[in-house]
């Protein structure tokens, strides 16, 4: 065990966060979180004070090396895994696409055929590469899971997706637009019984719910640091030892021989910090997002143009996805840009896309609501006073808009 004397710095941090000069009120955390500062704290004696490479055998390799073992514990303890699971990646989106192609690599060099079950409404970073894979691997067909109007997977709609050629199962553990949570229990059962494999994208669940890797049954999890408070470019897949993969990048022995290159000890140790403080603060943030998100409801429900999806099913506690009657989504969320609230259309990934959410098409949500889709994610930084502010702003846009929409008739007549 090393520790490490904090130096301090030369030059003058910036201010603590930028939200007070750019945003009265950031509501998008499903986007990405704040740094927090501990997590901040943390990473700082790696980005210059202490040096060495981790795979270097002298004291300065073994004290990075030390250091992301330590977070490698951390973010299995997150999850309920063993530390031996944990593969650190650049990200959600990086530990995606290594799973099915490391996946599929390995299924090609067996000389077996493959079918890959995904539900409909995953990330893109698991939609496009199971696509390119279809499209690029003649042995390999995708096959999508279809969800019911709450965005959920059923075990009928997951049977009815399956073949006896299926080897991979892929279902997120909650939904980063609508919040939706999968009951994945019976559908991990349903992959066990028939010797297939079962993986979830779990970026937006962790820290935010209870999450158990092994005790579920699963083969595979996805994870993200800056989902809850750590740094950006940082993530890591969960393996079970008994799911086959091929490792794509080469070039070193790093991450149990599975990632080459040498690690990003700063971020590392980021999300390791970020992942203990999620673990010990879990039901302190559930309750705080839970009590603003259902004060927002509440104010949204009296708003007769707005249109909360999935409000019945179980969601995250920070998640809210709406529309609004007569507007476009994109055009609003300026509108509000305008008046100081950061919110999101949908998934940052997609931002720019014109099409509705593929999730709320999935969901089977009339074109013209989906196409008006408002996307709020709450923090354990935002106060009731970012709710009270946004729907302020969101009724005074609507009543704008109505009198704009009366006076145009009267001119017309």
């Amino acid at each position: 065990m090393y520790e490490f004397v904090r130096i301090k710095p030369s030059v003058k941090r910036p201010a603590r966060s930028l939200k007070t000069h750019l945003m009265a009120a950031y509501l998008d955390n499903n986007a990405t979180t704040a740094l927090d500062e501990s997590v901040l704290d943390a990473m700082l004696p790696h980005m210059g004070q202490v040096t060495g490479n981790p795979s270097s055998v002298h004291r300065f390799g073994r004290m990075q090396k030390d250091a992301i073992e330590q977070a490698r514990e951390s973010v299995a303890q997150l999850v309920g895994a063993r530390a031996e699971q944990v593969v650190f990646t650049s990200g959600g989106t990086e530990s995606n696409n290594l799973l099915l192609n490391g996946f599929c690599k390995k299924l090609a060099r067996q000389q077996a055929c493959g079918r890959i079950a995904v539900s409909a409404v995953e990330h893109m970073s698991i939609l496009e590469p199971a696509q390119q894979l279809h499209l690029h691997e003649g042995s390999i067909t995708v096959d999508e899971i279809a969800v019911d109007k709450m965005g959920n997977v059923s075990l009928q709609s997951l049977i009815q997706a399956y073949t006896e050629q299926t080897s991979l199962i892929s279902i997120m553990s909650a939904n980063n637009e609508t919040g939706v949570i999968q009951n994945l229990s019976s559908l991990i059962d349903f992959a066990n019984e028939r010797g297939c494999y079962f993986h979830s994208d779990a970026s937006q669940a962790a820290g935010k719910i209870p999450l158990d890797f092994i005790g579920s049954g699963m083969h595979a999890m996805t994870l993200s640091a800056h989902k809850l408070y750590g740094p950006i470019g940082i993530g890591a897949l969960i393996l079970d030892k008994r799911l086959p993969i091929e490792k794509l990048q080469f070039g070193g022995p790093q991450e149990k021989g599975i990632r080459a290159g040498t690690e990003n000890v700063p971020a590392i140790v980021g999300f390791g910090k970020a992942a203990e403080m999620a673990k010990q603060d879990l039901q302190s943030r559930d309750v705080h997002v839970r009590t603003l998100r259902d004060a927002l409801e509440k104010g949204l429900n009296r708003i007769s143009a707005v249109s909360i999806f999935a409000q019945t099913a179980e969601r995250l506690p920070n998640t809210v996805q709406f529309g609004v009657d007569g507007f476009d989504g994109e055009t609003l969320l300026m509108q509000l840009d305008r008046k100081a609230i950061a919110v999101s259309s949908g998934s940052a990934c997609t931002s720019g896309k014109t099409e509705p959410s593929h999730v709320l098409k999935a969901m089977k949500v009339p074109v013209t609501l989906a196409n008006s889709a408002i996307r709020v994610s709450l923090g354990k930084n935002n106060t009731m006073s970012d709710v009270d502010a946004l729907l302020s702003a969101l009724n005074d846009i609507i009543e704008v808009n109505r009198r704009s929409a009366v006076m145009m008739a009267a001119s017309v007549c």
